[in-house]
């Protein structure tokens, strides 16, 4: 049986397992999704060394998986079984157009996704899938197939980048900068909320030119109508001074005639009625709101400062990338202000938001932020880690669970059975600032799991070896080994993580290793022991200063307290 969570909950594992386990049908209000593909290189790149390099310290969300093996050919088979008739039609006929390699691939892979993304939704939900051209007349033509060609709504373009250098090297093209984001709705009637912007300057000069006594813009506007209804026919008393302006008049002096005053009543044009009522017209003169012609015609001010703007239209060039404090250091991170915009847009306070690839997390941070209720999923511990610590730094007092890692040393042991590998990418997670070896590929490391770059003196980059342990016996040979690991990799400090624990000789052999000096922070052990129970408990290694592999994000506002369980 599905359910969702009571709260806020970060899901670990493949989307596809998730939705299915644990997505009920129907109960979610906006999908935002940028699922991930180029067939010739790493993509979701979260961290690079700190000279900038794509070394061995750097850190893929998701290497190119996309190839077409067992797992392609079993999505596709599930997209032939769902019962989605158009979807299975149109995946078959790409098939047969495509073959069989990496396109097709994540084509299958996205399709069987996309039918549970639209069970999920809920009739009066949107989907916004955010993609590069490589890929995204592929995934209309699915979408189509999917939720209906006329569920389509728009398709967004988002200017990324301002300029972009894909001429160099000798490749002829122009240079890409735009983003599409493909807007897909459940049914004919969804949540919407118009959204706005700025008008051009060059508008607001032209339109607004004039100015009242406070230095407020506004345009005038008339105050009549073509067709009657309710008190409309009345006349309207206005005066000025002999060769003066006109201006409104509602009180008894209208009724004493001054020297050198001119007083007459306005009426509306002949054909023409008030479109307001004497009452709303005396509250508009008393809010200074009525302005008067030449002839003595009243007309409405309209003020810019109350004008929404200008209805948004399909092309966003006015969302900058992640820049300044907002930028945590992820190359395809997107603006907060990006998703604000859509969620804005999409739904409303409480609404359920989900993101099925969450890479560094800035959908749920807007739905934090914008009181939004969200589940957000990734494939890697490492991306789990980071979102969970770029929430806990934005909104200290916020509360969610994460789902699928484990919570005590029970389930740590179950998953170091388990999968010996995910358990390190895991442990490392737990590490702040730690990097796996390689991007967390499976292969020799040389006893490197992982790498944590610091700062002794705040400016030269140093590092400390991470090596990890999930075996149920743990001897003083693997303390050896880590400090000849250090010294062959010139790190100053080795850090050792075990699920067992440590031996005495284990300990005395790592005390007699001696203690790194810092230039600006004293001392600390050059062979650092800790245990999967002390980073439960939220011990740290000790480290001078730690250069964090991102920047934390900045504290945000938010009314939300819902349930922290990590």
């Amino acid at each position: 049986m599905r359910m969702n969570p009571s709260g806020d909950a970060l899901f670990y594992g493949d989307n596809l397992d998730i939705l299915r386990n644990h997505i009920e049908d129907e109960s979610v209000d906006l999908v935002y999704l940028d699922p991930p593909f180029n067939s010739n290189a790493n993509y979701n790149v979260l961290f690079r060394a700190p000279d900038g390099s794509q070394s061995q310290s750097q850190i893929v969300a998701f290497d190119d998986t996309w190839h077409w093996t067992d797992s392609a050919e079993a999505a596709f088979d599930d997209v032939m079984r769902s019962g989605h008739s158009d979807a299975a039609e149109m995946l078959r006929a790409m098939r047969a157009v495509l073959k069989e390699n990496d396109m097709m691939a994540y084509l299958a892979m996205m399709a069987v996704r996309l039918i549970e993304l639209h069970r999920v939704l809920k009739p009066t939900g949107s989907l916004y899938l955010h993609c590069d051209p490589t890929a995204s007349h592929y995934l209309k033509i699915l979408l189509d197939a999917v939720f209906g060609m006329r569920s389509f709504r728009s398709a967004i373009s988002w200017k990324r980048s301002s300029a972009h250098n894909d001429g160099k090297q000798g490749r002829r093209q122009f240079g890409n900068v735009r983003d599409e984001i493909l807007f897909y709705t459940k049914s004919s009637t969804w949540i919407w909320n118009s959204q706005f912007t700025d008008y051009y300057e060059e508008y607001k000069r032209s339109a607004y030119r004039l100015l009242d006594e406070n230095g407020r813009r506004f345009r005038r506007g008339d105050l009549t109508a073509a067709k009657p209804g309710g008190d409309v026919s009345y006349p309207w008393p206005i005066k000025r001074p002999i060769g003066g302006s006109w201006e409104g008049d509602l009180n008894d002096e209208f009724l004493t005639p001054r020297k050198g005053w001119e007083y007459k009543c306005a009426l509306p044009y002949v054909g023409r009625f008030w479109a307001y009522s004497r009452e709303n017209m005396a509250k508009f003169e008393r809010e200074g709101r009525i302005a008067y012609a030449s002839t003595g015609t009243p007309e409405y001010k309209r003020f810019l400062d109350e004008m929404p703007g200008v209805q948004l239209q399909n092309d966003w060039d006015d969302v900058a990338p992640a820049l300044g404090n907002e930028n945590l250091g992820y190359p395809t991170q997107k603006p907060v202000a990006l998703l604000e915009r859509i969620l804005k847009a999409s739904s409303n306070e409480n609404d359920l938001v989900l993101d099925p690839f969450c890479g560094c997390g800035t959908t749920i941070h807007a739905a934090e932020k914008l009181n939004r209720r969200w589940i957000g999923i990734d494939v890697t511990h490492l991306a789990v880690g980071l979102i969970r610590d770029r929430l806990t730094s934005a909104f200290p007092q916020a509360q969610f669970e994460v789902i699928g890692v484990p919570r005590d040393l029970a389930a740590a042991r179950e998953l170091a059975r388990a999968d010996k590998h995910e358990f390190q990418l895991w442990a490392l997670s737990m590490i702040v600032g730690a990097q796996p070896f390689k991007g967390g590929r499976k292969g020799a490391d040389g006893g490197v799991d992982g790498y944590i770059w610091f700062q002794p003196d705040g400016k030269k980059h140093e590092k400390a070896v991470v090596s990890i342990k999930g075996g149920d016996n743990v001897d003083v040979r693997m303390i050896r080994d880590l400090i000849a690991t250090v010294d062959r990799e010139n790190a100053k400090v080795g850090v050792f993580v075990t699920l067992a624990k440590p031996t005495r000789p284990m300990i005395s052999e790592a005390a007699a290793a001696g203690f790194y000096e810092s230039p600006l922070h004293g001392r600390v052990a050059k062979i650092q022991i800790l245990t999967i129970e002390n980073l439960f408990e939220k011990q740290q290694p000790d480290l001078p200063w730690i250069a964090p592999s991102s920047k934390s994000a900045k504290r945000e506002a938010s009314t939300k307290q819902i349930g922290l369980d990590f």
